[in-house]
């Protein structure tokens, strides 16, 4: 393993920076922040979620630490200094296509814009996918007609996911963040390329930068970046691709891995 130098991280949300059990972020990641902008180390957001989805505190976060860079819906809209700088939005056809597919299948389906996150319906399998990560919703199921749509969320789970993926709309890729819950997305989106069009909006490369994250939607990330850094508590998958574990959201892992690192100085937190 080699020693990391970041000049700028990236930081995943959902049980990376903000435990979904216990829903609040460690004072030590608070912490942790704030030390890493005092040595001039840029600290930025790369999440599956959109803008109009950030949890409350996660706000707080930004307004505390000066965060200023955000990559969200999985790389589908990237805004700097509360500004648009990259959005890739799927295709309005592509949009009815994977629409149709799904209620054929009798899937819920929901609609991520920046602004609003809107349901075809509730069934036992949404309110269990977005009640763990309290995602506020409204029920619009035609949406997609007057508000650009970056990716679709299908409700259902693996048993279904086995039959439905050898016919997926041309261009389409699946990433499950649930089980109940799985993101359908343009073919080339990820986080990675959300964090090249931030990187070079700052002048900076990817060997430049470094990320945390969990989950099956940071695999691109942890790949593309210089240095990147799993939590315990991820998927075995993007352990698999990662430089670094370091400890469970809930074990200060960000604090704990950054200090274990050599990046931040040991403090009382």
């Amino acid at each position: 393993m080699h020693t990391p130098n970041p000049k700028i991280i990236f930081f995943d949300i959902d049980d990376t920076l903000y435990s979904t059990q216990e829903h609040r972020i460690a004072e030590s990641t608070r912490a942790a922040l704030k030390a890493l902008n005092r040595q001039g180390i840029i600290t930025a957001i790369a999440t599956g979620r959109a803008p109009c989805l950030l949890p409350e505190v996660i706000r707080e976060l930004i307004e505390e630490t000066g965060i200023d860079m955000l990559v969200s819906i999985n790389g589908q809209y990237v805004r700097h200094k509360g500004k648009t700088l990259a959005e890739f939005p799927l295709q309005q056809a592509s949009v009815q296509e994977v629409i149709t597919f799904l209620k054929q299948a009798d899937v819920a389906y929901g609609l991520v814009s920046v602004e609003h996150f809107s349901v075809s319906c509730e069934t036992e399998a949404l309110l269990d996918a977005a009640g763990a990560l309290k995602l506020p919703y409204r029920i619009a199921p035609d949406a997609y007609l007057h508000d650009p749509v970056y990716q679709i969320i299908g409700f259902y789970d693996e048993a279904t996911e086995q039959s439905l993926n050898g016919n997926l709309p041309a261009g389409i890729k699946t990433v499950r963040w649930h089980p109940y819950g799985v993101d359908l997305l343009d073919e080339c989106g990820s986080k990675a390329r959300g964090i090249r069009v931030a990187l070079d909006k700052l002048g900076l490369t990817m060997a430049d930068a470094m990320a945390f994250g969990d989950g099956p939607n940071d695999i691109e990330m942890m790949k593309a970046v210089g240095f990147g850094v799993v939590m315990d508590n991820g998927h075995p998958d993007t352990k698999a691709v990662a430089d670094f574990v370091c400890p469970s959201v809930t074990e200060d892992g960000i604090y704990r891995g950054l200090v274990s690192l050599g990046l931040i100085e040991e403090m009382p937190v």
